[in-house]
């Protein structure tokens, strides 16, 4: 740690060591020339050990002192060495003074190995140069010494050279052990980045692979070959790459080939015929790059088999969840497509089985009945099972409206068309566009309005009142009436022509009097309704007053039903359900003896009376020539409509 701190605080200070110094440092100096201050532990503990000299600038001039130190030691070394009689050296002074510049040249460098040369020079000159011992000038001797010291400065200079040398080895050495290990890190790095990459590319089952245009060569990697099926010593080819490329694929493939050839990139998925016999899906994806060795692409291919089978098993699931939620829900529509309609007596059947066989179908439908048998119902039903479900349901009651505004009803009116008329309003056939329009009570139309109708179920198309452009209407038409029909075209009041365009599809719905098995399950069904809005707990209804309820001919049909139940609900203050037979008792009115009655009235009784009377002479028939209609002497359809109109019940007539 301290020699961490030490390089730290080197390194602040900006610390260069020259290269005189003899240290460690050709790292250091290898270091310098990357741009690096970067110094080793090692070398901050030498240099903090010479750094502990209490002379900071002997510290630093103590390599210099101890080069010259040593250049004078060997010099006094070699001239003591020449001189001593027991060695008998002493015609061999040049040789140990020439050992002595080149040892100091090589251990202390240029300055050392100067002074070792002046030195050697001066001893030379003094003792081997006659006169001996003396400094005196010697011309004779001259040569002789301009020799010795060329001789010591060409000696030193190659020591010198060797010096240097030897550090430059050092320090290459030094620097190709040091890129020697940078490499074999990188080389690991990279085995190790690959190793990963190869991993990543298995898992994802994703290859890459390069492709130059230009000359056909191609690059993969393992995955890739992984992918195609190739064995890792093969040359990936163009061709080898459409040999696997399905049948069916090929041509798409090699028509995107030839358009990559000239685009920036490439996007297409195709299959893969494989020598097994099983088939891949792959999703390849390349961009292009433009340079020295032409254009060439970069991309990446991706098994996508199991992908795609998992998407497909999910769509197939899918499909096969729908196909069996339409199958549930035709099921669950077909059980409670009627569940408003209460009832299971054959008659009330028979009127369901005709709604389901004409619900899918478009034709236009007419349903007739007695009033409150609940023919709106049975017209929701119809759209409810047809295939304009999902659109409007627009019901209309023409007898509700006012003569004047019935055709502004049905077909709209622009601005302007008539007073009050201060905007453009759309007709209920135009809501109704694509859905279903429910004319209630259509017997009750004006004469010019039958007109306007009947052309828009021939012709599907209308005019808005006070416009003359026409629309065309999608709209399904169902119609209802409690009237005689056929009466009323025999009397006039109906087109003929216009009921024969209604009754493509006729549904007549019982009355409650010829279903009296379905009374206790509307009665059920009624009082729980209306119960659950009161707040109310009831459990039972009462025996006595379930009997007077199926006993009673119901005149106002349903509606009636619905509303006794409900005022006896509202009334009760027990967990069973009391009816008050008052409530069912409906009498002809009879005239009062003194009292005179009104002449409507009086006609209306008296034409109730014949009626009752011919229909208990022909035990409650109608038509026929023992018939009420033949025995009054009026049409049959007459006689039908007034009877309903009279609410006599033909069924109390006929004799078991």
């Amino acid at each position: 740690m301290r020699d961490e701190r030490l390089a730290s605080h080197l390194r602040g200070l900006g610390f260069a060591l020259r290269g005189r110094v003899s240290l460690p440092c050709s790292r250091w100096r290898h270091d310098r020339a990357a741009g690096s201050n970067i110094l080793k532990a090692s070398d901050c503990a030498i240099i903090r050990g010479r750094m502990r000299s209490p002379n900071p600038f002997l510290g630093r001039k103590l390599p210099a002192i101890l080069g010259y130190g040593i250049a004078a030691l060997s010099v006094t070394t070699a001239f003591l060495l020449s001189h001593w009689s027991l060695l008998h050296l002493e015609a061999a002074p040049v040789s140990l003074f020439l050992c002595a510049v080149m040892f100091s040249a090589w251990l202390g460098g240029v300055g050392p190995g100067l002074l070792a040369t002046v030195l050697s020079a001066v001893a030379f000159y003094y003792s081997f140069l006659s006169p001996l011992n003396s400094l005196a000038a010697k011309p004779v001797e001259m040569p002789r010494f301009f020799v010795f010291v060329l001789s010591a400065l060409f000696v030193g200079s190659l020591s010198v050279a060797q010096r240097w040398a030897t550090q430059s080895l050092r320090v290459a050495r030094d620097d190709l052990k040091d890129t020697v290990e940078a490499l074999k890190e990188t080389n690991e790095a990279l085995a190790k980045s690959e190793a990963y990459l190869a991993e990543a590319q298995a898992l994802s089952q994703t290859g890459s692979f390069g492709w130059n245009v230009d000359t056909g060569e191609l690059l993969w990697s393992d995955e890739t070959f992984r992918i195609f099926g190739y064995d890792r010593a093969l040359k990936p080819t163009v061709e080898r790459v459409l040999e696997r490329v399905h049948p069916e694929d090929l041509r798409r493939v090699e028509e995107n080939l030839d358009v990559a050839s000239h685009s920036e990139k490439f996007d297409m998925e195709h299959r893969l015929a494989m020598p097994d016999g099983s088939v891949k899906m792959v999703h390849v994806l390349g961009h292009a790059r433009r340079g020295a060795a032409g254009l060439e692409f970069i991309g990446a291919v991706t098994d996508i088999t199991t992908v795609r089978n998992a998407f497909d098993e999910i769509r197939a699931l899918r499909d096969q969840l729908y196909k069996e939620n339409v199958a549930l829900r035709e099921e669950i529509d077909i059980t409670r497509m009627f569940e408003e309609i209460v009832g299971s007596s054959p008659a009330l059947q028979s009127v369901l089985s005709r709604v389901a066989k004409v619900a899918p179908a478009d034709s236009t439908v007419l349903i007739t009945g007695e009033t409150g048998t609940g023919k709106e119902l049975i017209a929701r039903a119809i759209h409810k099972r047809s295939g304009r479900s999902s659109r409007a349901f627009v019901s209309l009651n023409c007898a509700a409206v006012p003569r004047d505004l019935i055709a502004s009803e049905l077909f709209g009116h622009e601005k302007g068309a008539f007073t009050g008329a201060t905007q453009r309003r759309v007709g209920r056939f135009e809501s109704a566009e694509g859905g279903t329009i429910f004319l209630d009570e259509v017997g009750e139309l004006p004469a010019e309005i039958q007109i306007a109708l009947l052309r828009v179920l021939q012709e599907r198309e209308f005019q808005r009142v006070g416009g003359n452009e026409s629309f065309k209407t999608n709209a399904r038409v169902v119609a209802a009436t409690n009237r005689d029909l056929q009466g009323a075209i025999v009397e006039g009041r109906f087109r003929e022509d216009l009921f024969y365009r209604l009754n493509v599809f006729p549904i007549e719905v019982p009355p409650l009097r010829e279903r009296k098995e379905d009374i206790p399950l509307l009665v059920q069904y009624f009082a729980e309704r209306y119960a659950s809005k009161a707040g109310k707990n009831i459990t039972n209804i009462n025996k006595k007053s379930m009997e007077a309820l199926q006993s009673y001919t119901w005149p106002g049909n349903i509606r009636e039903l619905q509303n006794v139940i409900e005022r006896s609900v509202v009334i009760c203050d027990t967990d069973a359900l009391f009816v008050d037979e008052s409530w069912l008792g409906r009498r002809t009115p009879v005239a009062v003896e003194g009292t005179a009655l009104p002449l409507t009235e009086k006609l209306s009784v008296q034409e109730r009376q014949m009626i009752e009377a011919a229909l208990a002479d022909s035990n409650g028939r109608v038509s026929g020539p023992r018939g009420a209609a033949a025995k009054l002497g009026i049409p049959q359809s007459t006689l039908d409509s007034k009877i309903k109109a009279l609410k006599i019940d033909k069924q109390r007539f006929r004799k078991a």
